[in-house]
């Protein structure tokens, strides 16, 4: 599982102008079972998304955010193993590799 903190590169009026097309996006990667959750930062500097699957093809499908394209925001990758989880979330749990 992913953790990722995007920081926003450019002033709050560019990023509204591009959050339509953003949520767009992110309602794809919904759909295609890559996203699990997201939000805004509070104080609103940026934004975090959990994410599961392939590492590789996250970077791909973070670099398809119309903000990556626009260069308004940076992505800063974090991957964790979910052993621990509340009973809401139990489908993200994992095992320790052995």
């Amino acid at each position: 599982m992913f953790i990722v903190s995007l920081s926003y590169t450019a002033p709050l009026e560019a990023i509204d102008a591009r959050l339509a097309e953003h949520a767009e996006w992110l309602k794809a990667g919904y759909a295609a079972g890559v996203f699990l959750a997201s939000g805004r930062k509070v104080p609103r500097d940026g934004g975090v998304i959990l994410a599961r699957g392939d590492r590789a093809a996250l970077e791909a499908r973070l670099a398809a955010d119309p903000f990556a394209i626009a260069g308004l925001a940076r992505y800063e990758i974090t991957e964790f193993i979910p052993t621990m989880t509340a009973d809401d979330l139990a489908v993200v749990r994992e095992s320790l590799p052995a």
